[in-house]
């Protein structure tokens, strides 16, 4: 069974802004197969929400790759996963390596 996915505010603003950076940087078609990848994402998380890596510093937290440069982070309660962030890899390299620092 599919679990009901929420999506922070947190998480939409940075979509929103890494979005709007690939159409202006690169182009149109990065940006829809960026989304693309994303929602393929969630929707493998909606069904199977433990394959993400567990946090280390943060309570009920898991992590998964989106693509090589950006990794979401979220949360799963009963039937609801939460993803509350994603980071650029490549921006912030170590608070990637310390398990998504929220802050």
């Amino acid at each position: 069974m599919a679990r009901r996915i929420i999506l922070s505010k947190r998480f939409t603003n940075k979509l929103a802004k890494l979005i709007a950076y690939l159409k202006i940087e690169w182009n149109k078609q990065v940006a829809d197969e960026f989304s693309k990848e994303l929602f393929s994402r969630i929707d493998t998380l909606s069904l199977q929400p433990f394959i993400g890596k567990p946090s280390n510093r943060k309570t009920n937290t898991r992590s998964i790759l989106i693509t090589k440069h950006n990794r979401m982070f979220y949360r799963v309660d009963g039937n609801l996963i939460k993803i509350v962030n994603m980071f650029d890899t490549l921006i912030h390299p170590k608070k990637i390596l310390t398990d998504g620092n929220f802050n």
